[in-house]
């Protein structure tokens, strides 16, 4: 192999793992109501957090949005039912549902057990990147959580 085919295949190794890097890297942030944002490319996962998840018990139902339905901030999109009590989902962001998690709706358990990964509730292509960054990073949400649990 030449020098100049052993250096192009060096660069393309590199600007590859430079860009898988960057496609993996999401931002997360958190509604004050207990939702998770996870944004990649312009779309956003999002389901009740840990924090949520603990605080109403088994989640014994679940109901998600329809795909390709247009939201705005705010907007009640499902609904969590556990052995405690019944919790709205809110939109945190407007824009259009691109992908509902049906799995969630078939075993609510995976809220329970992975609220903030696999127990996601919805994407949604947001319109908005100011709503976005109104949302609370990790360390406002720890302090929210903290503030409601009197630690």
């Amino acid at each position: 192999m030449s020098l100049r085919l052993l250096t192009r295949s060096l660069l393309t190794q590199r600007i590859s793992t430079r860009l898988v890097a960057q496609r993996m890297y999401a931002t997360k942030k958190y509604t004050a109501s207990h939702e998770w944002i996870s944004i990649d490319n312009g779309v956003g996962t999002i389901g009740i957090t840990n924090y949520a998840q603990n605080a109403l018990g088994d989640i014994v139902y679940v109901e998600v949005p329809e795909a390709d339905t247009d939201v705005e901030v705010d907007d009640t999109v499902g609904v969590v039912e556990s052995v405690k009590s019944t919790s709205d989902i809110y939109s945190p962001l407007s824009g259009k549902i691109v992908e509902s998690n049906d799995e969630v709706t078939k075993n609510t358990k995976l809220i329970n057990k992975s609220p903030e990964s696999d127990g996601w509730l919805f994407k949604v292509k947001f319109s908005s990147q100011e709503e976005v960054d109104a949302l609370l990073d990790e360390a406002d949400y720890k302090k929210l959580t903290e503030e409601e649990s009197g630690e």
